[in-house]
């Protein structure tokens, strides 16, 4: 879900352009954090009218059209923002992502499908399985160091009381 509503985007944009109000005033104005935002809002109302700012559900496209977006993008000499705009993606991190793969592994990556994670970072170790006698020696020795460190616990409770109280005879 989008932070800000279609029709607040509109309403900003156009209280900029019209009013002849600076990016900055209208960032302030409407309590938006950056101009940058704003300055992208009034790109894509100029570039294709209200239509720009409306979200687009579209959230995985083709292995052509990424290449085309790249091809595109470096043939006119745009900006990835030029190009996010003109072609109404989302972000402009997603055309950084399409070239970065165009020029790492070539274009016919675009194509392969990416969804989620990379395989390296969902790979969990496995918890090896303990045959029985090592995991009750295991057991029995984390009772005994348990145990252990009460005692110590409460001698360490008696010495300081013992102290305590030597230093109330004086």
């Amino acid at each position: 879900m989008s932070k800000y509503s279609d029709e607040f985007k509109l309403q900003v944009v156009k209280y900029c352009i019209e009013g002849k109000h600076s990016r900055n005033g209208t960032a302030k104005e409407f309590n938006i954090p950056s101009s940058t935002i704003v300055k992208e809002w009034i790109k894509k109302y100029k570039e294709h009218g209200v239509e720009g700012l409306i979200k687009q559900q579209k959230s995985s496209y083709s292995g052509e059209f990424k290449q085309s977006v790249i091809e595109y993008m470096h043939n006119n000499h745009l900006s990835a923002t030029e190009t996010a705009v003109h072609f109404r993606l989302g972000s402009t991190s997603v055309v950084l992502k399409w070239e970065r793969i165009y020029y790492e592994k070539g274009p016919q990556a675009l194509y392969e499908e990416r969804c989620g994670r990379s395989r390296k970072m969902d790979s969990k170790p496995k918890k090896k399985k303990l045959n029985k006698q090592v995991e009750e020696d295991l057991i029995a020795e984390n009772q005994r160091l348990k145990m252990e460190n009460e005692y110590l616990k409460k001698l360490n409770a008696l010495v300081q009381e013992r102290i305590k109280r030597e230093n109330k005879k004086k």
